[in-house]
């Protein structure tokens, strides 16, 4: 019989009330070790405290469940003990019983960093549609905080427990003020998912996500989520080669957003400014670059935070990197590539490839290919494995068509 305040009902508890299975959990410890490979089975072993983990594993165990060390070393020690006074009997208790125990026991601590959401979840646990509505608010104030050093598919794995949760609240009624608070949240948090599916290159998913974030934004009534949703999704086909779609769409978000001086009406210009300079309408360009400059400067509170719905000065530099970049103004363009990595921190992979990719453009405009594929090259090289798919490689392939003889078989060569 297994100790209901061991070390096994403790992680089984907290994996399943996150919904996760023993695989999606094992990547997570996999993220917690600095990548290293992690076998399943330890999972398995631990539940069943076939086996205990032994000290090497607690600091993991601790970062990857949400928990402090000394909780984990209390849970082991638990399980000892009770191996000590039971034996290795065969289990004959109502698993179901004391696992639901230990999700309650364990609250907020299912979801690492979440403690801030510990009286949501235990609202959610008995039934309470606020507290459900609280937890959801809190994961995505979580989740909209970016990558962090973390790859694409980790956040995305990370997300999935409360993309469930998301779809279960969201069938059932609710009062007309929950409905609009919960279509607000499912408009975020589907823009969050939508953001990474783009920067993974899967555009058609990423723009059935951007649909449903566009619904959820309308049905909320909330005018500048709706500006973000839209400025987000104009990203996809002005990454991928339709700027006139991204300009359209870009400027349905700037009459969404209005002229007030918010994070959602700064992207949105800077959206549009890239999108006129790509399709050639320089003097657009130049006028949406002056709009967001002057809304940038105004901006302060939640709106200049670093967030995937903020719009900070390091993002605002790197919007005018690629906007100077694709106007030709390669002087204007390299000091807005200065001075986004003066702000950029050593996590940010994206937004430094994204500005090497830039650099290299104007390398190129000033009609040194040779130091332009180099400068390429070295960016994608440096790239993690789990980026080398998406929104860098577009920017590199980009290039690569514009590059002739040996430099464009130079970068072609670590594209194939």
């Amino acid at each position: 019989m297994l100790s209901q305040d061991g070390i096994g009902a403790l992680l089984r508890g907290i994996r399943e009330r996150a919904g996760r299975t023993r695989q999606e959990q094992a990547l997570l410890m996999e993220a917690a070790q600095g990548g290293n490979w992690f076998d399943p089975e330890n999972l398995k072993r631990w539940e069943s405290e076939r086996r205990l983990p032994t000290p090497v594993w607690h600091e993991p165990i601790a970062r990857t469940y949400g928990l402090t060390q000394s909780e984990v070393r209390r849970a082991v020690a638990a399980s000892r003990r009770h191996r000590r006074g039971q034996g290795e009997e065969e289990e004959d208790v109502n698993r179901r019983k004391f696992i639901g125990s230990a999700a309650v026991a364990v609250g907020a601590s299912a979801f690492p960093g979440m403690a801030q959401a510990r009286e949501g979840i235990d609202g959610a646990l008995a039934g309470n549609g606020e507290g459900e509505l609280a937890y959801l608010e809190a994961a995505f104030e979580r989740h909209r905080g970016g990558y962090r050093g973390r790859s694409p598919q980790a956040v995305l794995t990370e997300m999935q427990a409360d993309l469930n949760l998301l779809r279960n609240v969201l069938s059932r009624p609710h009062p007309a003020r929950t409905r609009a608070d919960l279509a607000r949240i499912t408009a975020g948090i589907a823009g969050l998912v939508a953001i990474i599916q783009h920067d993974r290159g899967d555009q058609p998913d990423a723009a059935r996500w951007f649909a449903t974030a566009e619904r959820a934004a309308g049905e909320s009534g909330d005018r500048q989520m709706s500006a973000w949703v839209l400025a987000r999704h104009a990203m996809v086909p002005l990454n991928y080669g339709a700027p006139q779609a991204a300009a359209r769409l870009a400027a349905r978000a700037r009459r969404e957003a209005g002229r007030g001086p918010t994070a959602a009406a700064a992207l949105a210009a800077a959206v549009a400014a890239r999108a006129l300079a790509a399709t050639g309408d320089r003097d657009g360009a130049t006028r949406a670059v002056a709009d967001v400059r002057s809304l940038a400067e105004r901006l302060g509170g939640p709106d200049s935070n670093d967030t995937w719905f903020g719009y900070p000065l390091q993002k605002h530099h790197v919007h005018l990197s690629q906007a100077y970049t694709l106007l030709g103004n390669v002087t204007a363009a390299y000091g807005a590539q200065r001075s986004a990595l003066e702000l950029t921190g050593a996590p940010s992979v994206m937004s430094r490839a994204l500005l090497g990719m830039d650099t290299a453009l104007c390398l190129r405009i000033e009609g040194d290919p040779g130091a332009a594929a180099d400068m390429a090259v070295e960016t994608f090289e440096r790239l993690p494995a789990s980026y080398r798919t998406g929104l860098v490689r577009s920017r590199a392939e980009g290039l690569h068509i514009q590059l002739t003889g040996r430099h464009r078989a130079r970068l072609g060569e670590v594209l194939c």
